[in-house]
């Protein structure tokens, strides 16, 4: 007999993985994932089905304890009437789901939990004793799952210290980017960098500062080139119009997965990407990177990420803490403008050594691959197919 789930979560980077547990899942058993998406209105390919309230919020879902700008972005742009809607949802399917399987954060685990579905599983996305561990009303709302996942043992083991019986079976972000299961992208430049400018509102600015950054090195460095990722609910007409307004010349490509390429004089610099951002690792010496989850699984994979802080981006600058204390020294932050990122860049780029080291820390930080299956038979072995 078929089984019903609900995923519920609370970004991008959450949907992303919940869509690749939902179809490990389908693997495994015979199963119906529908998805309640917290915030935001992402694709996810065909794993899951869109059910609920959705509505894109200013944050994305960037949210965290005493980061009061976006909270009040958020409650200005209509957080607590799109609230009331998905409780009013959660009643509505009372008892319906075999169980309700929480990505992210508490905040959704507590929603998954007025499904009142037969068994609530959480999979614990951001939260680590690297940066920021569990506190302890986090923990009694974790102690009432049936399954706890999260990102590593230290975690895992000192959520087991304080009664709740948490897992650590792998991070189902080091199987996003599987990279001997995506083909090549055939790149026109000796040296590629990849650049990841996040999947939120403000990815066309940090696109056209990490792009800016691209063109400086470019200048002094012959051969060299970028691709740019663009995520699932960007519009690649948007970023060619940011990149024009800022002295770019735009040039169609004839593909469908590559809308555009960039030429600095009769040089061609960059190329746009719409397609898996993993296809871009296999020829990437580094990663620009200002993403959350796709910086995470580039890591995975052995990719150094280079990350910035500047005058476009400092309303976030606890987020990139945080990041840099879940990936040690798979990722270096630059301060400064674009002369300090194109001089950071280019250092890198003539450092081989550092860059394996920055790529070996990044694979022991976020671990081995296959925890996605680990963790899809688990919740199988829960609702019993």
């Amino acid at each position: 007999m078929s089984k019903r789930v609900l995923f519920v979560t609370n970004g991008h980077g959450e949907v992303a993985i919940g869509a690749h547990l939902a179809a490990q899942l389908g693997l495994t058993c015979d199963v119906q994932c529908d998805h309640l998406a917290l915030v935001g209105d992402f694709a996810h390919g065909s794993a899951m089905s869109d059910v609920g309230p959705r509505r894109v919020m200013p944050s994305g879902g960037l949210l965290a304890m005493g980061n009061l700008r976006n909270w009040w972005a958020d409650l200005r742009g209509g957080l607590l009437g799109h609230l009331l809607e998905q409780l009013r949802f959660a009643r509505r399917v009372h008892g319906q789901y075999d169980a309700a399987i929480a990505v992210g954060d508490v905040t959704v685990l507590l929603l998954a939990r007025m499904t009142r579905s037969r068994r609530l599983v959480f999979v614990g996305t951001a939260k680590s004793v690297f940066v920021a561990p569990y506190g302890m009303f986090e923990e009694r709302v974790l102690a009432g799952a049936d399954l706890v996942f999260v990102r590593d043992e230290p975690t895992a083991a000192r959520l087991r210290g304080h009664r709740v019986p948490a897992r650590a079976p792998g991070n189902i972000i080091a199987d996003l980017f599987g990279l001997e299961e995506l083909p090549r992208v055939a790149t026109p430049f000796a040296t590629t960098v990849a650049i990841f400018p996040g999947s939120r509102a403000d990815a066309y600015g940090q696109a056209r500062f990490l792009c800016a950054v691209v063109r400086s090195v470019a200048a002094l460095r012959p051969g060299f080139g970028a691709w740019l990722s663009i995520a699932p609910g960007l519009r690649a007409e948007r970023f060619a119009e940011v990149f024009a307004a800022d002295g770019w010349e735009v040039h169609p490509v004839n593909d469908p997965q590559s809308p555009f390429a960039l030429h600095s004089g009769k040089v061609e610099v960059l190329r746009a990407w719409t397609g898996e951002p993993g296809s871009l690792l296999h020829s990437a010496a580094v990663v620009l990177g200002q993403a959350g989850t796709a910086n995470e699984a580039a890591a995975a994979a052995g990719i150094p990420i280079l990350a910035f802080e500047h005058s476009g981006n400092r309303a976030h600058p606890w987020y990139r803490k945080r990041q840099r204390g879940l990936l040690g020294d798979a990722m270096m932050v630059v301060r400064g403008e674009r002369e300090e990122a194109a001089a950071a860049l280019l250092q890198l780029l003539d450092d081989p050594h550092r860059r394996a080291r920055m790529g070996d820390a990044g694979r022991e930080r976020m671990g081995a691959r296959g925890g996605t299956r680990r963790v899809a038979q688990g919740i199988a072995e829960l609702i019993g197919c």
